[in-house]
C-alpha cells in the first residue's frame, strides 16, 4: 500500500510539472477564475437598472404626471414623452424596453371606480429586464392610482401593511449570484479539461509507453491525474473566492469556505474522472474539445447554475441527479449564500460522494481499456 501511495504521489507530480511548462493551460488556470469570473458577475446583470421608457399621455392630468415621475433612476432613464404611432418604430430600433401608454380620462375613470386600462408595451428580447421591469412598472402604476385615490377621496390608510425582507441577498445584486456561479462552473469545466487534456497529452508526447513498462497500475495513473490537476483547481478557486469574488466584487461569503472547498475536492474527483472518460473516446486534443463543449453547456445549463432547477422540465430534473453538478450547486449555494453547516448539507454531500464514486468505477474500466490500445 505504501509503495502505491508513492507511485500515485511520484505520477501526481509528474503532472504538476507537465502542467507548470503548459503556459496555454497555466493561462486559461489563471484567467477561468480571475478576469473570467469577475466580467461575467459584474457585466451579466439580471436586474433592471437604466432601462429606456417611453410613454404616451394621453390623459395630461395630474396622475399620469405621477406616474411619468416616478419612473425614475436607477432603474430607469428619464422617462420620453411620445406619441401613439411613434411606438412601433421606437420599439423597432430598440430605443426603448418598455413604452407605458396612458389612455384619455384615465385620471377621471380612476376617481369614478371604472377601473381603466393602462397598456405597457414590452421589449422582450431583452428577456431578463423585461419579466422583472414589467413587474416593477405594474407596482409603480398601481401604486400610483392607490395613492392618488386616498388623497383625493380622504380615506385612511391601506388595512395592511405589508413588510417584504429580503434574505441572504437584501439588495437583490446579481453579482452575487453571478460571481459564486462563475466560480463553480469554471471549477467544472477546469476539471474535465485538465484532466483529458492530461491523458491526452501523454497519447500525443508518446509518453503512454513509458507508463505501461513501469510497475504502476491504471488506477494509480488515473488518480494522479484527477489528484494533481484537482490540487491546482482547488486552490485556484480558493484564492479566487477570497480574492476575486470578496475582496474584488465584495460578495459576502456567508457560510464556511472550508466545507466548500471539502465538497469541491469530492465534486471534482467526479468531474475529473468524467474528463478522463470522455478522453478515452478521442485522439487528438481538438477532438477531445469538441467532445466536451455539449457535455459542459448541459451541466452549466441545468444544473441550477444558471436558471432555478424548478423552472426545468420535472423529468429532466429526474435525468441531472445522476449528475455530480446538481449536487453540488445546491450544496455550494446553501453553504456560501445561506451559511448551512454540514448538518444541512450533508445530503447533497452523501449524493455527490456516491455518484463520485459510481463516476471513477465507470472511469477505471475504460481507462483500463484504453490504455492498452494507446501504444
Amino acid at each position: 500500500m505504501a509503495l502505491r501511495l508513492a507511485n500515485v504521489f511520484r505520477l501526481g507530480v509528474k503532472e504538476l510539472y507537465s502542467l507548470r511548462v503548459d503556459p496555454i493551460l497555466l493561462v486559461m488556470i489563471v484567467y477561468a477564475l480571475s478576469f473570467a469570473v469577475y466580467a461575467q458577475a459584474t457585466g451579466a446583470k439580471f436586474e433592471v437598472e437604466h432601462v429606456g421608457v417611453g410613454i404616451v399621455d394621453e390623459d395630461r392630468s395630474e396622475l399620469s404626471r405621477r406616474i411619468e415621475g416616478a419612473l425614475q433612476q436607477p432603474l430607469f432613464k428619464a422617462p420620453v414623452e411620445m406619441s401613439a404611432d411613434q411606438i412601433d418604430p421606437a420599439m423597432n430600433s430598440g430605443r426603448f424596453v418598455f413604452v407605458v401608454e396612458v389612455p384619455p380620462k384615465f385620471e377621471f375613470d380612476v376617481l369614478a371606480g371604472r377601473q381603466p386600462t393602462a397598456q405597457v408595451n414590452v421589449d422582450a428580447t431583452a428577456l431578463a429586464q423585461a419579466g422583472i421591469g414589467v413587474g416593477y412598472i405594474r407596482n409603480i402604476i398601481e401604486q400610483e392610482a392607490s395613492g392618488y385615490l386616498q388623497h383625493s377621496e380622504g380615506t385612511g390608510p391601506l388595512p395592511i401593511n405589508l413588510v417584504i425582507r429580503t434574505a441572504f441577498n437584501p439588495n437583490r445584486n446579481s453579482e452575487w449570484f453571478n460571481a459564486i456561479m462563475a466560480v463553480i462552473n469554471n471549477i467544472t469545466a477546469l476539471a474535465v479539461i485538465l484532466t483529458g487534456s492530461a491523458l491526452i497529452r501523454e497519447r500525443e508526447h508518446g509518453t503512454v509507453e513509458h507508463l505501461l513498462v513501469m510497475p504502476v497500475k491504471p488506477a494509480e495513473i488515473m488518480i494522479a491525474k484527477i489528484w494533481a490537476n484537482g490540487f491546482v483547481i482547488v486552490t485556484v478557486a480558493t484564492l479566487s473566492l477570497w480574492l476575486v469574488v470578496h475582496g474584488l466584487i465584495g460578495v459576502p461569503l456567508a457560510g464556511s469556505v472550508p466545507l466548500f472547498v471539502a465538497g469541491a475536492v469530492v465534486y471534482q474527483i467526479s468531474v475529473g474522472a468524467l474528463g478522463i472518460l470522455l478522453a478515452t473516446f478521442t485522439g487528438t486534443m481538438g477532438q477531445f474539445g469538441l467532445l466536451i463543449i455539449p457535455v459542459l453547456v448541459v451541466l452549466n445549463l441545468l444544473s441550477g447554475s444558471t436558471t432555478p432547477m424548478e423552472s426545468i422540465p420535472e423529468w429532466l430534473q429526474h435525468a441531472m441527479q445522476i449528475m455530480p453538478t446538481p449536487h453540488f450547486v445546491s450544496f455550494a449555494q446553501a453553504v456560501l449564500y445561506r451559511g448551512a453547516g454540514l448538518e444541512i448539507v450533508w445530503p447533497q454531500l452523501a449524493a455527490l460522494a456516491g455518484i463520485t464514486t459510481v463516476f471513477f468505477g465507470v472511469a477505471l474500466m475504460r481507462f483500463r481499456t484504453a490504455i492498452i490500445s494507446f501504444q
